[in-house]
């Protein structure tokens, strides 16, 4: 059956993580960055403290500190009970078991709770998200979506994927997307008819495989920039 979700939940991946799923090079990390639908990721917190500019875009950001870790705490049991039923659906290497998983989202989640409440005062969270996004055209020059697009291809439409695609490519130069597969592990069905689309309005896009494979397979982003 693979792993299903009857929603979209709160998980946050580590800075390495995000530095290996989107092939961030440091001059990338010293652009204006947009994280889309980032939840309790740590990379906003991290890249902070690097010296970045960086915004996360997320309708959880409207709940405070206390609210987020309870709504992350009321999912995160249905996850790893899913994780342990399809171990073999992954790749056990930087991450060697699904104990190791846990203390490994864990760890980027609080370092995420310990900036929230600073961050959303310093505009650095923001409650929003797809397809709509409250920010000037060019305002970043690279828009991330991590584990939100394609990712949830059962749940959201190709129309939802094409709108939230386009205003990215709206306020960011470049876009950068991961992972390309499913919640259950087959490539989106929304790929082909997006990558028509973005060529036709004079995007470029392709796939770039990336130094990370956790989902077994999923180790490609798409990249699209403006010609």
């Amino acid at each position: 059956m693979g792993f299903t979700l009857d929603k979209v939940v709160p998980w946050g991946r580590s800075f390495d993580e995000y530095i290996k799923l989107f092939d961030l090079a440091e001059t990338d990390l010293q652009r204006r960055i947009l994280g889309c639908g980032d939840g309790p990721a740590e990379f906003n917190s991290e890249l902070t403290k690097r010296g970045g500019n960086i915004v996360s875009i997320d309708p959880i950001y409207a709940f405070d500190a206390a609210q987020v870790k309870s709504r992350v705490a009321e999912t995160y049991d249905t996850v790893m009970a899913q994780m342990r039923r399809n171990q073999n659906d992954y790749v056990w290497s930087a991450i060697s078991s699904v104990e190791e998983l846990g203390r490994v989202r864990t760890s980027a989640m609080d370092a995420f709770l310990s900036d929230f409440e600073a961050g959303k005062r310093e505009g650095r969270y923001i409650a929003g998200g797809l397809p709509s996004l409250p920010f000037e055209s060019d305002a970043f020059d690279i828009a991330l979506s991590s584990h939100f697009l394609f990712l949830y291809s059962a749940h959201l439409s190709v129309e939802f994927h094409l709108q939230a695609l386009q205003e990215m490519l709206r306020v960011a130069r470049e876009v950068r997307v991961f992972p390309l597969l499913t919640l259950d592990g087959n490539p989106s069905p929304h790929l082909k008819p997006i990558i028509e689309h973005l060529a036709h309005h004079r995007f470029s896009a392709e796939f770039r495989r990336v130094p990370y494979e956790f989902q077994r397979g999923g180790n490609a982003m798409l990249l699209i920039k403006r010609v």
